[in-house]
């Protein structure tokens, strides 16, 4: 089988921003009087989008929040990252160059926990947007990772913008945690590792494990599909 897309996660993976999330969550809960740690947030969290890890907070710490206030919620923690992320660059050292070699080899996209405005915002300030066929947020998908619900729309969007039949068993997933490791692989894509949040040996379902997304090898993910 030859390779017919790579698809990337973007926090963890493309973006060094799970710092910046971190911080937004604390700052929106603190005013709620929860206090986040750094363990609860990479052990308990980080795998659900915005929604999904306020719910998941609330129900850890006895309170309850509707929609509503979810919403809202979410949408004061999306204007916290976008200050937090102005005029600095968020990306992982060697990054770009990763993106534009993956780019020139097989269409590319993203399947991600972020909202898609959010992702999209750091694409055209770094000069990337044009690079990717699609781009797939929290926002768009019913259920988000560990469901396979974001890869599988990713596959989806890629076969109509490429007018082929894009098919996920011969697309590499690129992933920095189990969640979305998981997500790939019910999706039926092939899933590879970064060890950019965890380490290797957290991520069990990866075909392999990259140390950083630097050394991103476009010809071992190629031989992948022939093995």
């Amino acid at each position: 089988m030859s390779l017919q897309a790579i698809i990337f996660d973007f926090d963890g993976v493309i973006a060094n921003s799970e710092p910046l999330h971190f911080r937004a969550f604390c700052d929106e809960v603190a005013t709620r009087g929860i206090q986040l740690t750094e363990t609860a947030y990479y052990t308990d969290y980080l795998g659900f989008d915005d929604a999904g890890a306020f719910r998941a907070m609330a129900a850890r710490n006895g309170v309850e929040w509707n929609d509503a206030e979810i919403a809202r919620m979410v949408a004061s923690k999306a204007e916290r990252i976008e200050f937090l992320e102005r005029n600095v660059s968020v990306l992982f050292p060697g990054a770009a160059d990763a993106v534009r070699r993956a780019a020139a080899a097989v269409p590319i996209g993203i399947a991600s926990g972020a909202l898609t405005h959010e992702i999209q915002r750091t694409l055209a300030r770094e000069e990337l947007s044009s690079l990717f066929t699609v781009v797939v947020g929290a926002d768009q998908t019913r259920a988000s990772k560990p469901a396979p619900d974001p890869y599988l729309h990713a596959v989806e969007l890629m076969s109509v913008e490429l007018h082929t039949s894009i098919q996920a068993g011969k697309c590499i997933a690129i992933e920095d945690s189990v969640w979305g490791l998981e997500s790939a692989h019910r999706a039926g894509l092939v899933p590879v590792g970064v060890a950019h949040t965890y380490s290797a040996d957290a991520l069990l379902l990866a075909r392999f494990v990259i140390p950083s997304i630097e050394q991103l090898d476009i010809q071992r993910l190629k031989s992948l599909l022939s093995e």
